[in-house]
């Protein structure tokens, strides 16, 4: 009697292109702020793509950011930016609570637009901007960069050859030290902040990224004197009954790891399990290492996001490989129950 094969004893390898191999888009980037800085030398530095217009609501901050990073056009409105014949795309870098105003700005202006995590405050603004994409048949994503990154790519090709065994538990954390004293913006309901959609979008979206779809989410939050979340803990079951235990804090820093835990081996992802530079083991039962990933290129790790953004643009389709509008609802569809359950409401909705 022949026994089934066993699962190999190593990990997966990536399948994510060089982002230099992705055809060249012109970017439009809608709110030059801190993270619009990091996508911008991205693109410069790590793609034949190029930032050739910003806009803002105001016209001195546009024009540093277009001097600081060589755009040719700083435009004082973001319905300029968004009616620039020469911008091909737009990356939407303004805060939560803005994102699905801008968003569908962009798309009414015929513009695929990348969306900063988290995509809006909430599934039903999401669904809003998924339905004038699929309207106008425009290119649509969000910009959840660690799920464009090689290792993640790694580990989920090793957990669909069974390389773990039957997945137990995913468990993930991320904190950072970013509150009272941090940007201000986290503090204020009406900037949609709090810990979850700024920081827990990572561990929610890493747990949709091997699991799928959590059922039976159960949350708890200690909140902060505005009402919204300082830290958040969640946990869940995948669709086999899986695991996930999730947790973020903007009111203590970790060492953000994350941990695939299998019945035949886990995956450990060491540093901080969502940035380029994170490092996956295939780790065995008895903690011998079988395998380690550590991806080929260590910076502008928003890169490979702004790439296959381009190579699915050239592709003519509306959603992107590693980030199609079904993951953005599932974790949206988790933030919400999550926010639910702890008490936090942003004004408006």
């Amino acid at each position: 009697m022949s026994s089934a094969p066993a699962a190999p004893a190593t990990l997966a390898a990536s399948t994510v292109p060089d982002p230099m191999d992705a055809p060249a888009i012109r970017w439009g980037v809608l709110a030059p702020g801190g993270i619009a800085n990091t996508f911008a030398d991205a693109v410069a530095t790590g793609t034949r793509s190029r930032v050739v217009a910003c806009g803002s609501r105001s016209l001195d901050r546009a024009r540093e950011f277009a001097q600081r990073h060589g755009v040719e056009r700083a435009h004082g409105s973001y319905a300029d930016l968004v009616a620039d014949p020469d911008v091909d795309a737009v990356y939407v870098a303004s805060p939560h609570s803005q994102h699905h105003e801008h968003a569908l700005l962009a798309l009414r202006a015929g513009k695929p637009v990348l969306v900063e995590k988290a995509f809006t405050r909430s599934l039903r603004e999401a669904e809003h901007v998924f339905d004038a994409a699929q309207a106008g048949g425009l290119l649509t994503a969000e910009a959840m960069w660690s799920r464009y990154l090689p290792h993640y790519d790694v580990i989920a090709r090793t957990v669909a050859a069974g390389t773990l065994g039957d997945v137990v538990v995913v468990e993930a954390d991320h904190g950072q030290l970013l509150y009272p004293d941090g940007p201000a913006r986290l503090s204020q309901p009406e900037l949609a902040g709090g810990a979850l959609l700024d920081l827990g979008v990572y561990p929610v979206s890493f747990a949709d990224h091997v699991l799928g779809s959590l059922a039976d989410v159960t949350a708890r939050g200690v909140l902060t004197d505005l009402g919204v979340d300082a830290t958040t803990t969640i946990d869940g079951r995948g669709p086999s009954g899986e695991l996930a235990r999730l947790w973020c804090s903007m009111a203590a820093a970790t060492a953000c790891p994350a941990r695939v835990v299998g019945t035949a081996a886990r995956l450990e992802i060491s540093g901080v399990f969502y940035a380029v530079d994170s490092r996956v083991r295939l780790v065995a039962p008895d903690d011998t290492v079988l395998d380690e990933f550590v991806a080929p290129v260590l910076d502008h790790g928003f890169r490979y996001q702004a790439a296959e953004f381009a190579r699915a643009l050239a592709a003519g389709r509306t959603q992107t490989w590693s980030m199609p509008w079904d993951a953005t609802r599932r974790v949206m569809a988790t933030m919400d129950e999550t926010r639910r359950q702890v008490g936090v409401v942003y004004p408006g909705e």
